[in-house]
């Protein structure tokens, strides 16, 4: 049988889409299977609030799925959906691992 490859749900801000690319591209290398966000409604990738709606559930099915959660957290930003998903992560017992150092933990 075959070792299973680690599994990780990239969450943060859909405005960082570079950053989400960058980390995908990275994670990808090290042999990892990345999970990422389906649209880039913050930069441009249009949608209903119920398509919004299904998204944000649909990440958090996601992150059942995931090793472990990284936060594309560029300038220590964190909005509501992403802080969402980290309680979830928590809640569940994935690990989290942050893009940048959060300050003042």
């Amino acid at each position: 049988m075959k070792n299973k490859r680690i599994v990780v749900t990239l969450c943060g801000s859909t405005r960082f889409k570079k950053e989400y690319f960058k980390v995908q591209k990275e994670l990808t290398l090290k042999n990892e299977i990345v999970i990422s966000v389906g649209l880039f409604g913050h930069s441009g990738d249009k949608m209903t609030d119920e398509q919004k709606i299904l998204l944000d559930d649909m990440h958090l099915e996601k992150i059942d799925m995931a090793d472990y959660i990284y936060v594309i957290n560029v300038d220590g930003y964190i909005g509501k959906s992403t802080k969402r998903e980290i309680e979830y992560a928590q809640n569940i017992g994935t690990p989290i691992i942050y893009y940048e150092e959060i300050k003042g933990e």
